[in-house]
């Protein structure tokens, strides 16, 4: 049984996902549902933190409604407790308005400018630009 924040609906305007917690966030949405050991050994891949560090943070989730967890079992089951697209979107809107001052272009051109987008995101991204334009 998959334990819930008290409050069923959760205000994504309120959510403040701190750096930590958006990384356990992809986890889970990759995975679907994972341990706190689990969580602990992926993000060792890219980071060095402590399972005690990583418990407490997941925790905090929790506590928040950012994810869910399965107590029935002697190993605690993690889920997100939130949706990856909403909260995507909702990060993003949060940047659009208050890096850019509520401009997406100038959003898009910065990204563009910083990163390399490869020959096939490119194609994607200029399909998309004409479905627009129909």
């Amino acid at each position: 049984m998959f334990v819930v924040r008290k409050q069923s609906y959760i205000d994504m305007a309120q959510l403040k996902p701190t750096e930590s917690e958006l990384e356990i966030l992809q986890i889970l949405w990759e995975k679907g549902q994972a341990s706190v050991r689990d969580v602990h050994e992926i993000l060792l891949k890219t980071k060095n933190s402590g399972y005690t560090t990583t418990l407490k943070i997941m925790q905090v989730m929790l506590e928040k409604g950012l994810v869910t967890r399965d107590g029935s079992a002697r190993t605690h089951i993690y889920k997100a407790g939130i949706e990856r697209k909403s909260t995507q979107q909702h990060l993003l809107d949060r940047m659009i308005t208050n890096v850019f001052n509520g401009s997406p272009t100038r959003m898009i051109i910065q990204a563009l400018g910083n990163y390399e987008a490869s020959a096939e995101e490119l194609a994607e991204i200029k399909e998309y630009l004409d479905r627009l334009e129909k």
